[in-house]
């Protein structure tokens, strides 16, 4: 999972709140940081997403392929 698609994947889920999830919320899985920190730390975005989406309950079937755009159609 790239930056961009983290950051797409935590505002459709999460909307107006996105901002603060990433930045107020911390995440023992990914060593007590917010998942800002942990990027900038050099964790890998997925491991990030994935951490969040565990601790804000978010279901199973949202959490995985997400953030991708849609292909391109020719």
């Amino acid at each position: 999972m790239r930056r961009s698609e983290f950051n797409r994947a935590v505002s459709d889920e999460f909307g107006a709140r996105a901002t603060a999830v990433v930045t107020d919320l911390y995440l023992s899985k990914v060593g007590g940081r917010t998942a800002a920190e942990a990027i900038d730390a050099g964790v890998d975005p997925r491991e990030v997403w994935l951490a969040l989406c565990e601790e804000l309950d978010v279901p199973a079937e949202r959490r995985y392929g997400v953030g991708r755009l849609e292909p391109r159609r020719r």
